[in-house]
């Protein structure tokens, strides 16, 4: 009994460094390295959600999850600046979360517009989805505690034993709200001459739509999907919602995110902005551990790699290809011709039939005669790159075309014309 328990014991010890020295392990150690100097503490965290950690809870279920969606989130962004079409959304090609807020132009044009900013809340909610919706709660407590979060004609906030929920106060409508995270979340705001109904302010209604089909479970600490079914807030608005499978579908029962948001690069330098909670508090460990991805598109300082690599390089060059030129280094050369060995020969005949090559005698070339004054010199064209030009005969095909060029004589007066009417043959054979 006692050699079974120190066998385990010492395969228990072994197993994390065999694990590591395994493909699999190694992997997995270098992303646990990898993304240990990307995780926010608890302060970065309050920081970065505190301008939406007000929002009701089913519209800041939709952007937590589009905040995964950075791509889209600009797509999106894009389109609504062009075409503003709300009839139109559900049929664009983005995720359900995007869809979602992009029925609220306001919240999408902010996370566009703040594209490191909704990067690096994409990225928590992917590694630290559990910590995101306690910062939520901690600011909401805090904004709570200072008296600046109440209920009112456009909210209604709901205080349980361990946390807070904001849902819609009308069933038609819901309203975004506006703040400064500098000011509600601090001390009590009418010691400074303000009170709560002055902080926070409100846009313009928008409509409550089957979108809107995500909510927050602060119990569990999570985004569920509820496919407009259950209490509260969502049996007052179910009579006034058009329910398609748009929305509503039980394929959307787990909520997709996407976590490749993790590759993408930040300028974590922008979130040193957003330190209205506690402003002792910066992302420059973050920026230290951005180390980036080879194989992120996105990167913002990767290395370009050039088309080295490329056969085709070379060739639209006018130059032969990498292999043709290593084959060429390796063939001996002589100091008279100075030239590679000739390509071995790819007719069925052996080296041994092929009769041998003789050197080319070197033959002196006249210069060429330089053209009459009185006839005009055509232009000449380029060899094009042909190794095998030769001047001799060239300087016959010009002399052809000078020749040709020259005015004919003309006919003696009284030199007999063609009969008229006849055919260009017939006044030939006449002329002869």
């Amino acid at each position: 009994m006692a050699a079974l328990l120190a066998v385990c014991f010492t395969a228990a010890l072994s197993g994390p460094a065999a694990s590591t020295r395994s493909p699999l392990g190694a992997a997995t150690a270098q992303a646990q390295e990898y993304f240990s100097d990307r995780r926010f503490s608890q302060e970065q965290l309050d920081n970065l959600l505190a301008p939406i950690a007000l929002y009701p809870d089913p519209l800041l279920a939709q952007v937590l999850v589009a905040g995964t969606f950075v791509d889209q989130v600009e797509d999106a962004a894009r389109w609504m600046r062009a075409y503003n079409d709300p009839y139109a959304i559900d049929d664009q090609p983005w995720d359900l979360s995007v869809k979602a807020v992009a029925h609220y132009p306001s919240v999408l044009y902010m996370m566009s517009d703040r594209i490191d900013w909704t990067t690096a809340l994409g990225q928590a909610y992917v590694n630290q989805s559990t910590d995101v919706m306690a910062s939520v709660q901690h600011l909401r407590a805090m904004a709570y505690s200072a008296g600046n979060l109440i209920s009112n004609q456009q909210q209604q906030v709901i205080a349980e034993k361990d946390y807070i929920e904001i849902v819609p106060y009308q069933p038609e409508v819901i309203y975004v709200p506006a703040y400064d995270p500098g000011i509600i979340y601090a001390e009590p705001a009418y010691f400074g001459g303000f009170y709560p109904a002055t902080i926070i302010t409100f846009g313009p209604a928008f409509p409550i739509g089957a979108w809107l089909n995500r909510d927050c479970d602060w119990g569990r600490r999570r985004i569920y999907y509820h496919g407009w079914r259950g209490g509260g807030w969502i049996a007052r608005s179910r009579p006034h919602v058009h329910i398609t499978n748009v929305y509503v579908n039980n394929y959307y029962t787990n909520i997709q995110i996407n976590r490749n948001v993790v590759r993408r690069d930040v300028n974590y330098n922008n979130l040193n902005r957003y330190t209205s909670v506690h402003r002792e508090v910066n992302y420059n460990n973050l920026a230290r551990g951005n180390r980036g991805s080879p194989d992120n598109p996105n990167a913002g300082n990767r290395i370009i790699r050039r088309d080295v690599d490329n056969p085709r390089r070379d060739t639209d060059r006018g130059r032969p290809p990498v292999e043709q030129r290593a084959r060429e280094d390796k063939s001996p050369r002589t100091r008279e011709e100075g030239l590679p060995q000739a390509r071995e020969d790819r007719s069925p005949r052996t080296r041994e039939e092929r009769p041998p090559r003789s050197p080319s005698p070197q033959v002196a070339r006249p210069a060429p005669e330089p053209p009459p004054r009185d006839l005009q010199q055509p232009p000449r064209s380029a060899p094009s790159g042909n190794r095998n030009f030769d001047p001799r005969a060239n300087r016959e095909r010009e002399q052809t075309i000078r020749a040709r060029e020259q005015p004919a004589p003309s006919p003696a007066a009284n030199a007999p014309r063609p009969p008229a009417g006849k055919s260009r043959g017939d006044r030939r054979e006449a002329e002869g």
